[in-house]
């Protein structure tokens, strides 16, 4: 009993700071709305402070005396006690009529015996048989005019009450010195109305905040994604500075290579690494990156992902199954005009149209080639899915699909591939694109391995995992002093010997590459399979490393065996 109770304490506390951790993130994520909200609030409230007429308040005072018949301590107390006794009744006739009207006879006023009385507060201080009035006016002087002639008017009524027209009263009101002339004016307060000014508009942006937060659909954690879908995040990608202009190529082989923010790689290799502990009874050898929209970087991560995977000295094998915007062909040099298409057709064979991009022939490259007529039929054909096998015998094939909400090549290719990887953006995606995207892949029974959560910012409330602390543990990229990361860059240019290249920078929806400009700094020279087939022939190798399919179309026989004989 007592461990269960220990136990929902603790829950409890956990949820409390679980719940001020997200106030506070809502409130970094919305400062800036905010403080311009608690100005303006402030701005707002002197504003109303300077339209209003300036009021200015002024006291005078007077005490109630008993008159003693003679000297004695007896009759002193006794005098003391009806003073006391009398002064009660005295604050209620500093609002009669009689005394406004002697105020106003006495100045000469105009006003209203009702509008005078609205100006005058008559009190009396605790524990004592003073008689306090505050008087108000628009110019100090006339505040002090009329508090004097309010308490000459109340000693006159005061007289005349208690002699009853005639001999000696046994208390009587005595005037006090002459009310001090006010120095500023007593209304408006114009600190009060500019601090009340700045906490409405305060609560004003919390409530924005929060409301907006709610209604906020993007996803910006894993946290949302994990609510919005039932997938996991096998990745967190942060933003890269040369990611933000266009396109690029990291080397994973040197972690200081000056190229990519080193939190930017490993969270790369984390990828790699959690795609192969997906599923290892069946681990995939045909991948397919796809992402709701255009631009959420799906291209870049599956040539990145591709070029991480063959650093571990594994055969990599990156297809460009974008064939109305193809790209991939671009980022690495090289033409998107012959390519996937033009095997498919049966105008080329694939060792023809591979390129290999790394200097330890572990990675290929297949452009898209030219665009079809029918892209998504030729992407689920019997052909594509036979090469993909062949392929996926010898090497890792990772396909860059279109993206999945655009068209429905996406969920084609991922209905015959081991996997789909799904790439959203960070603040971007909706959790409405999100649940579509799986919804078409989970339709044609694709197995979806996970989501890549991209672009994640590195500073600011969005900002999780990565930071400055990421990389200043390790000693490498964010977290160094800028002369540092500038140093080691150095050093890469001049083992290298060289100067490094700029990658192009393309959008997403770009059009399709035609130059086939020079390759990024971290690709060698690029060779095709059949090039690499016969140097590794004349080496005395029997045979390449991707055997070459054959022209005819595979029956349904042959490829369920290749496939269970691959699966075991």
């Amino acid at each position: 009993m007592l461990r269960a109770t220990d136990g929902a304490a603790v829950a409890s506390r956990k949820a409390d700071v679980v719940d001020i951790q997200r106030m506070v993130r809502v409130v970094r994520a919305y400062w800036k709305a905010i403080v311009a909200l608690i100005v303006v609030g402030g701005l707002a409230g002197f504003g109303w402070s300077s339209l209003q007429p300036r009021v200015y308040t002024a006291d005078a005072s007077g005490y109630v005396a008993a008159v003693a018949s003679d000297g004695s301590t007896g009759a002193a107390l006794a005098g003391d006690q009806l003073a006391l006794s009398k002064v009660k009744s005295f604050i209620d006739m500093g609002y009669w009529r009689s005394v406004a009207e002697t105020a106003r006879g006495q100045l000469g006023l105009s006003d209203s015996p009702e509008s005078l009385v609205q100006r005058v507060r008559v009190s009396n201080p605790i524990d004592t048989v003073n008689v306090r009035v505050d008087a108000t006016g628009p110019t100090p002087e006339s505040a002090r005019d009329l508090a004097e002639a309010w308490i000459r008017g109340m000693t006159q009524e005061v007289d005349q009450l208690e002699t009853g027209g005639g001999g000696q009263s046994a208390v009587r009101l005595v005037a006090g010195d002459s009310a001090r002339l006010p120095t500023a004016p007593s209304s408006p307060n114009v600190r009060l109305d500019v601090s009340l000014g700045a906490l409405a508009g305060g609560v004003a942006g919390l409530i924005f905040a929060l409301v907006r937060r709610a209604f906020d659909r993007r996803v910006r954690s894993a946290r949302d994604i994990t609510d919005a879908v039932d997938a996991s995040v096998v990745g967190v990608l942060p933003v890269d500075k040369e990611l933000a202009g266009g396109r690029a190529v990291f080397s994973f082989d040197d972690i200081k290579d000056g190229r990519g923010s080193f939190a930017h790689k490993e969270a790369m290799r984390e990828l790699r690494t959690n795609l192969q502990y997906v599923d290892v009874d069946r681990p995939a050898r045909v991948l397919v990156v796809t992402s709701p929209l255009p631009g959420d970087g799906k291209s870049t991560i599956a040539a990145n992902l591709a070029v991480s995977i063959a650093a571990t000295g594994q055969s990599v094998v990156l297809i460009d199954a974008d064939m109305r915007r193809p790209v991939v062909g671009g980022m690495f040099g090289f033409s998107d005009d012959v390519g996937l298409s033009d095997v498919l057709a049966g105008r080329a064979q694939i060792e023809q149209v591979a390129h290999q991009v790394d200097e330890h022939g572990r990675l290929f490259v297949v452009a898209a080639g030219r665009t079809p007529p029918n892209p998504s039929e030729m992407v689920g054909s019997q052909r594509m899915q036979s090469l993909a096998r062949k392929l996926a015998d010898d090497m890792v094939v990772i396909v860059d699909s279109p993206p999945t909400l655009a068209v429905a090549d996406a969920a084609v290719i991922a209905s015959w591939a081991d996997g789909a990887v799904l790439v959203v953006t960070a603040g971007r995606t909706t959790d409405d694109m999100l649940t579509r995207a799986t919804e078409n892949i989970a339709k044609t029974r694709g197995h979806l391995l996970g989501v890549v959560l991209n672009r994640m910012p590195l500073r600011g409330a969005d900002s999780g995992y990565y930071g400055s602390q990421y990389g200043g543990y390790y000693g490498y990229g964010y977290g160094m002093p800028r002369s540092s990361v500038k140093g080691w860059r150095r050093l890469s240019l001049r083992r290298r010997g060289k100067k490094a290249e700029a990658v192009p920078a393309e959008q997403e929806a770009a059009p399709r590459r035609r130059s086939g400009g020079l390759p990024p700094e971290n690709v060698s020279g690029l060779r095709t399979l059949s090039q690499r087939r016969t140097s590794s022939t004349a080496e005395g190798d029997v045979q390449s490393e991707i055997a070459v399919p054959s022209a005819e179309e595979p029956t349904a026989v042959d490829t369920v065996s290749r496939r269970r004989t691959r699966r075991g």
